[in-house]
């Protein structure tokens, strides 16, 4: 069993050692100096390929893992799918367990907990969505999403040119700038496929 530690501050400006000095016991600290909306950060996918079943991963507060409730129970799922457990310093329901049982049992705990504020979060942000729009029909100012492109675009039909010439999406995407996602998604509405090339 190996405690691994991880400190995380916002940004280059800001200053990690209170986290680090917090993390004095542990055997190994992995650290980023990035925003905690996103998961994809170097040090933290680093912790996760290096850690082993029965470690535990030891960070000073929840948030330094990550502020958002669906990346904060995805981070844990990880972690807890590596067979190890999570140790929060400033929440006593979390630190200091010996027994690796009542660790993982309040780990799980923790986890449904997140899912379950995730999940509502997402729902009440549906429920403004929904009633902004209703509110906005109601003004007549809702128009729904607007085409990026009309089907006669000149841009649209030159890239459509370029895929039928043997271009990739990707290969359009760079000549022409239009998403690669985007471009398939007009081709798909257009029954444009690699079909409709000409033969050599």
């Amino acid at each position: 069993m190996t405690k691994v530690g991880y400190a995380r501050v916002s940004s280059k400006e800001q200053n990690l050692d209170r986290q680090l000095k917090a993390l004095e016991g542990v055997s190994k600290v992995f650290s980023d100096k990035l925003s905690g909306q996103s998961i994809e950060r170097p040090q933290l996918q680093a912790l996760l390929n290096y850690l082993r079943e029965g470690d535990i991963v030891v960070v000073t507060e929840l948030d330094r893992l990550g502020r958002n409730n669906k990346e904060l129970t995805e981070l844990m799922n990880q972690i807890q799918n590596k067979g190890a457990t999570l140790e929060v310093l400033n929440l006593p329901s979390m630190n200091g367990i010996e027994d690796e049982n009542l660790r993982r049992l309040i780990n799980n705990l923790v986890i449904e907990l997140y899912k379950y504020q995730a999940e509502s979060e997402r729902k009440r942000i549906k429920e403004r969505q929904a009633q902004g729009i209703e509110i906005a029909k109601k003004k007549g100012k809702f128009k729904g999403r607007q085409p990026k492109f009309k089907e006669n675009d000149p841009r649209l039909q030159h890239a459509f040119d370029l895929f039928l010439n043997g271009l990739s999406d990707k290969e359009v995407e760079e000549q022409t700038g239009i998403n690669r996602r985007t471009f398939r998604r007009y081709r798909q509405r257009c029954g444009i496929s690699v079909a409709d090339r000409p033969l050599d």
